[in-house]
């Protein structure tokens, strides 16, 4: 043992008050520590928990007390000193380092309590109708006796939920953030979560957020809240305060960005109101994803676009992708993305943006609805477009390698619409043609000019004016820029059947024309003329990325048609031709593929080279 290590647990006098006090805590941590590490490696420990501590209180309250008594002292020079930077630290990362928020989907959470309804004997709660399911979940909640016992039939699906309930009432609270209802709809989701949790015997239970993602259920939420605050129980419950979580990348998905994130905007402004009128303090939580098409883009200007009165000196954004690595992977890149974050939304509340015009609102009402038509006219409507789409890009192959941060798809089978939102960007994204992006944006431009040729000075005057609009045009801009149809075109000439080449050609069409469109509104005669360092960097990444392109394209071929070969031509480097190295000990290739040797390998460098080189892909 270190001399060190004997004079950290060495006994303490009794005539040193600080030290005895601080000798507890850390007699707490260490068996804190060694506990979970007992735990997690054989699922047992014989340090009892009443000798380790279960929450941030526990080791907050010895610590403020030294503080206290310094301060009444006179030595209020070192308790303000390294005690008080603990201090902060202790209260910022509490027990866990970070909280873990816990994520479901609402369907999920209404097959539970299908469960426990069809258990009971009173009907399928799936069945019921919203009004019905309140009423009963608010009666229980209203209530105190136990829903169901260990008897309860389960599916495999509804015990994965159950499961996921029980580990949280086993953990300190301390360690959890959020629990967040995807796809939710209506107040009967969050309701169906609070009785979950109590049946659960959850202590501290989590804070409900309800997640709204589809263009309808945006449309929706303000009602949804409203309804949710207006119950006695509920608003106990939240003690003023609630979360509300908006998805960028299904609402996206499921209209089309324009629409999308008009509908997002309006859905804020709505929100904020309702929890105006019931006295709740409201915490707008953006779900955000790398690429443009999931609400990505720089912080900076995608916080000081948002509506006003929707931040107030908080807000929630999720961080996901590579942009992890881009905002936190070295320690000064911390600081400037917190420097970041802290001075957009300070600017926001000191200087909030203007308030679209009425006649603003009402043309963009009138585009969003023509940009929705005209993306799911394509998407949802055009008979041979998921065959198009799998075709012509490598959704499929991504969705058999273990790359994504989720399953591809929430149910195996099915169309676009059981696709997640980051294969359905990433898929678009690698071939460059980024059509999740801006399909929806021409129609719209094209029918307000046809319909008036003055809406073009109202559009140049909205794009000059109003941050929002300007941010959401520059942002397609930016793709354009990222874009090139013509390796769009090799991917359909190698990769699609000859009846669908027509399909992919009218696109590429439509590509160029909201291309040159987009231009004329934001009044530049070329792409990022407004930004010429980032047209630079994008034009020194684009023969890289390029030739990426080109043999990803190839490799999907040979994947896709066993007999097609490829001429090999001479080695470029005469250090390659001389060497004597067979290839095994030049590069280690995948045995587990299901590929010929090298081409899994190959398709996964390229997917991660193009990524790379345009950074904000899913």
């Amino acid at each position: 043992m270190f001399i060190s290590d004997i004079e950290f647990w060495k006994k303490v006098p009794p005539n040193e008050p600080y030290r005895v006090i601080l000798g507890d805590v850390r007699d707490n941590l260490y068996n804190t520590r060694e506990r979970s590490r007992e735990l997690l490696s054989s699922g047992h420990s014989d340090i009892p928990e009443e000798a380790t501590l279960t929450n941030l209180e526990q080791l907050l309250e010895p610590l403020e007390l030294c503080y206290r008594s310094l301060c009444a002292c006179g030595d209020r020079v070192i308790a303000d000193g390294t005690l008080l930077d603990f201090l902060r630290q202790v209260s910022t990362f509490g027990l866990s380092l970070v909280k873990l928020d816990i994520r479901q989907e609402s369907d999920r959470h209404t097959d539970a309590l299908d469960a426990i309804t069809s258990y009971l004997g009173i009907g399928s709660y799936r069945e019921w109708s919203e009004e019905r399911r309140q009423e009963w979940l608010l009666s229980e909640l209203n209530g105190k006796r136990p829903l169901f016992g260990a008897d309860l039939p389960m599916t495999e699906e509804v015990a994965d939920v159950m499961g996921a309930f029980q580990v949280i009432a086993e953990l300190p609270g301390d360690n959890f953030g959020a629990y967040v209802i995807s796809m939710a709809t209506s107040p009967s989701d969050v309701l169906a979560v609070e009785l979950l949790q109590r049946e659960c015997h959850i202590k501290t239970p989590l804070r409900v957020v309800p997640l709204f993602e589809k263009l309808a259920d945006l449309e929706a939420a303000p009602a949804a809240l409203a309804r949710l605050f207006s119950i006695d129980w509920y608003r106990e419950r939240i003690n003023g305060k609630q979360e509300v979580m908006i998805g960028y990348s299904d609402s996206g998905k499921d209209a089309g960005r324009l629409s999308a994130a008009w509908q997002m905007y309006k859905a804020q402004e709505d929100l904020v109101k309702v929890a105006k009128q019931f006295g709740v303090k409201l915490t707008m939580f953006h779900g955000r994803g790398g690429t443009v098409g999931r609400g990505g883009g720089p912080t900076h200007l995608a916080i000081l676009s948002q509506p006003p009165d929707t931040i107030n000196g908080s807000l929630r954004v999720t961080v996901q992708g590579e942009v992890i690595e881009q905002s936190f992977g070295e320690e000064h890149l911390c600081f400037r993305t917190l420097q970041r974050f802290t001075a957009a939304t300070l600017e926001h509340g000191m200087r909030p943006p203007i308030s679209p015009k009425p006649e603003w609102r009402a043309l963009l009402d009138e585009m969003a609805v023509v940009a929705t038509e005209e993306y799911r006219s394509i998407v949802f409507q055009e008979p041979r477009f998921v065959e198009y789409f799998r075709l012509a890009t490598p959704e499929t192959e991504y969705g058999r390698m273990n790359i994504g941060s989720r399953p591809s798809k929430r149910k195996p089978s099915g169309g676009i619409e059981s696709l997640r939102a980051i294969p359905w960007i990433f898929a678009w994204t690698q071939t460059r043609f980024h059509l999740p992006v801006w399909l929806g944006f021409g129609g719209a431009f094209k029918h307000i000019l046809k319909k008036d040729i003055r809406n073009f000075h109202m559009l140049q005057e909205m794009y000059n004016e109003w941050p929002f609009f300007r941010v959401t045009i520059d942002l397609v801009e930016m793709v354009f820029a990222k874009g090139n149809p013509g390796i769009a075109a090799l991917y359909d000439r190698l990769l699609v059947s000859e009846g669908l080449q027509p399909l992919g050609e009218k696109l590429r069409a439509n590509y160029e024309e909201t291309q040159k469109l987009l231009l004329q509104v934001a009044g530049h005669k070329d792409l990022l003329e407004g930004d010429p360092y980032l047209k630079q960097r994008l034009r020194l990444r684009d023969a890289y990325i390029t030739t990426m392109n080109v043999c990803q394209a190839y490799t999907l071929k040979r994947i896709r048609d066993p007999d097609y070969h490829v001429a090999l031509r001479p080695h470029l480097s005469k250090e390659v031709m001389d060497t004597s190295k067979p290839a095994a000990e030049l590069v280690t290739l995948n045995p587990a593929s299901e590929y010929a040797p090298g081409l899994e390998d190959t398709l996964i460098l390229t997917m991660k080279g193009i990524a790379a080189g345009l950074q904000n892909t899913g």
